[in-house]
């Protein structure tokens, strides 16, 4: 597929993915918000595909949304999210299977701090600023932060943040623990990226089920997510990338899995 408002390019198996609307900001308009969720869906999709690093293009991550763009597919109900894709905020529809690692330098505002929650881990260039400004805009923020915003943070550092559209920095950013690292400015997209090719070295099915676990005990809760642990573990171990870690672990070399 060939996208208007993202760079994608691959390392190994990790799936890169740039938003790329340097002159608005890096803001979403309606396109950019269907060929992310396209590429999302994907990169999904790609077996060969085993982690993805997001990061923005020119000098900022996102302004967030381009609200004049959007608001009229808003207000009407329209979704966003084409056949296929799958929704980048991760607050509908079918979930991510593999983890994505968010690379976040120059601003990050609204819908930009909710992509960072709904990735499995930020890195972010020392100088990057944040804020959470829908209040200040007469909305609230409705792709996931409400929901994420205290689990990751604590209920007082996120409605801190929320409730009064402040800006903050990287300091506070790690702190209240929205963000894992912090590096020069110009390293963090290379940072995320090592991060990533880190997964996808190991087992994809090991860390498709450690997601997919972890996920349901936030979800549905610890009960639901403890019933699956016995019955996936079972599975893990018939699989081929299951005897490749014994074995290299016998033979003290280095798994080369192959996602079966």
């Amino acid at each position: 597929m060939t996208y208007e408002t993202l760079t994608l390019r691959r390392s190994g198996h990790v799936q890169i993915i740039g938003l790329n609307r340097p002159t608005k900001r890096n803001a979403f308009d309606s396109t950019m918000l269907q060929e992310l969720a396209a590429a999302y869906g994907e990169f999904d999709r790609d077996d060969t595909a085993r982690a993805a690093v997001l990061y923005g293009e020119g000098p900022m991550f996102t302004s967030g949304l381009d609200l004049a763009s959007v608001a009229a597919d808003l207000q009407a109900g329209n979704s966003l999210v084409p056949e296929g894709g799958i929704n980048p905020w991760q607050v509908d529809g079918q979930q991510l299977s593999k983890p994505v690692v968010a690379a976040v330098h120059g601003k990050v505002l609204t819908l930009g701090i909710e992509l960072m929650l709904a990735a499995d881990i930020v890195v972010a260039a020392e100088s990057t600023k944040f804020a959470q400004l829908e209040v200040s805009r007469g909305i609230y923020p409705f792709g996931g932060a409400t929901i994420r915003f205290p689990r990751a943070a604590g209920w007082g550092n996120a409605m801190r943040w929320m409730l009064t559209a402040e800006e903050f920095d990287t300091t506070e950013a790690r702190r209240i623990g929205i963000v894992q690292d912090i590096v020069a400015d110009g390293d963090h997209v290379q940072r995320a990226v090592a991060i990533a090719e880190a997964i996808a070295r190991q087992a994809p099915l090991g860390v498709q089920a450690t997601l997919s676990n972890a996920r349901q005990a936030q979800r549905d809760g610890d009960a639901a997510a403890e019933a699956e642990l016995v019955p996936t573990i079972r599975k893990l171990f018939t699989s081929e990338d299951a005897a490749i870690g014994v074995q290299a672990f016998l033979t003290r070399t280095t798994a080369e899995f192959v996602g079966r």
